[in-house]
């Protein structure tokens, strides 16, 4: 079975572009981002005992997606002819996905995090994602605010600032879910983040937390969908910052791309 047939097989989409969940425009820099996005929630290390055989197969069928579409002839040749060299470089030989991934990506740490959001925030890297966060979601601050590096509740009138200015500037537009967002909507938001901060505070307490080895413990002490979410926040930052031993951050812009 070819790659294709076992994209649609194994994701229900002989599309590699979706599988990795980017734009078929998508730069290199963001298939890597996708790839890792959607790596980290397949690695087999992540499933139950009786999910990792399948696991596996899907997550070197990733692997197998990626290697095709990070080739640049391989990309030219699927783009054009919507087929893949089953015998070209990028798929040929048993290559061992696990550890390519290993190779790929570096571990954060979270001195990298606390390191980061010191270099990022009011840089002109955070301007540029508010913005195409804004542009992304029309407005939404809930989602702006889940998207956004480094965003704490507490930058909510900060961030709110940013692109004021910049709809007074001309720079984006003035969408209705902005400038007339209800203040029972801003409650709701406030309220959620400070529950969510007490939590995530009152489960770092309760473990003793604090080394930079730390991070691992708080994610296996939480539940399926709390460990989700913090999977999700280390694969975007991972996947932006890449091997870069002195980056790392908390989310990422907002990307339009398929789901």
């Amino acid at each position: 079975m070819g790659l294709l047939e076992q994209c649609e097989a194994a994701f229900g989409s002989r599309d590699l572009y979706g599988v990795l969940g980017v734009r078929p425009q998508a730069s290199p820099a963001e298939i890597r981002r996708g790839y890792h996005r959607a790596s980290l929630r397949l690695h087999p290390d992540r499933a139950e005992p009786q999910d990792k055989e399948e696991a596996t197969r899907r997550f070197q069928i990733l692997g197998q997606a990626y290697a095709v579409l990070s080739d640049a002839e391989q990309r030219a040749l699927y783009d054009e002819q919507g087929t893949v060299d089953e015998e070209g470089a990028a798929l040929r030989g048993e290559r061992d996905w696990q550890e390519y991934w290993r190779l790929l990506f570096k571990k954060i740490t979270v001195k990298d995090i606390e390191e980061f959001e010191k270099s990022y925030k009011d840089s002109e890297e955070e301007l540029a994602d508010i913005k195409a966060a804004y542009m992304d979601f029309e407005g939404d601050m809930d989602r702006i605010m889940e998207s956004v590096l480094c965003v704490h509740y507490t930058d909510e009138p900060r961030i709110r600032k940013i692109i004021e200015k910049a709809i007074d500037a001309g720079e984006v537009p003035p969408y209705k879910g902005f400038v007339q967002e209800s203040k029972r909507k801003m409650m709701a938001r406030k309220r959620r983040a400070e529950k969510e901060a007490e939590e995530a505070q009152k489960t770092k307490d309760e473990l003793g937390l604090g080394g930079e080895d730390d991070l691992k413990a708080l994610i296996q002490s939480r539940n399926k969908d709390r460990k989700k979410d913090m999977d999700d926040f280390l694969a975007q930052l991972e996947a932006k910052y890449g091997k870069n031993a002195k980056k790392g951050g908390k989310k990422t812009a907002a990307k339009k791309g398929k789901k």
